[in-house]
């Protein structure tokens, strides 16, 4: 006789237990209340979250909107801004010819247009000689030492910032006071250059 090896043994030796079948199994009775209140207390909860998701849209397209009725014009406005500049410069030139000309009370009364709209769509201009430099709303374009005006303060300004309501739109382009010199030596030899 051949000896039977592990994989020929016969399946009748082994007990039901053993083997694990399905009938053996049995899962303990499921309460069909408790079933069911799990089954709503599921349902209430998607509800829930899906009355929160809803009501989250709801208000976070009511802020878009009215930041888009607030912020709609922002483009016209930002294109607008170098024409200003523009019309500035002509304006300071014509006040150097002849404040009494009639070309510079035109060009006067224009610019007083021009600002009157700015002011009306909600812009304000900053960046005014004297202020203190804000990195938020100023861009220093250079630094210079200055006996009227103390460090950190503008000194001069190249081109006006704009803001719409609390939005910065354009930075200003400012010249910032290192305050006073420095106090030369009265017995240092002069630099040589």
């Amino acid at each position: 006789m051949n000896p039977i090896t592990s994989e020929e043994e016969p399946l009748e030796n082994t007990t039901a237990s053993e083997a694990g079948s399905p009938a053996d199994k049995v899962e303990a009775p499921v309460d069909p209340a408790s079933a069911a209140w799990q089954e709503m207390e599921r349902w209430k909860d998607l509800a829930l979250r899906g009355q929160a998701e809803l009501e989250n849209f709801r208000k976070r397209m009511a802020r878009e909107k009215a930041d888009a009725i607030k912020f709609g014009n922002t483009s016209l406005l930002e294109d607008l801004f170098p024409i200003v500049d523009n019309f500035r410069f002509g304006l300071e030139a014509a006040r150097q010819e002849s404040e009494s000309s009639v070309v510079f009370q035109g060009m006067s009364m224009v610019m007083k247009q021009l600002t009157d709209f700015l002011v009306n769509q909600g812009v304000t201009e900053f960046g005014e000689v004297g202020e203190v430099f804000d990195p938020n709303l100023h861009e220093a374009v250079q630094l210079e030492f200055s006996e009227t005006l103390p460090d950190g303060r503008i000194l001069t300004t190249l081109r006006r910032g704009y803001r719409l309501q609390d939005r910065v739109l354009r930075a200003a382009n400012v010249v910032v006071s290192k305050g006073p010199g420095p106090v030369a030596d009265p017995g240092a030899p002069l630099p040589q250059g």
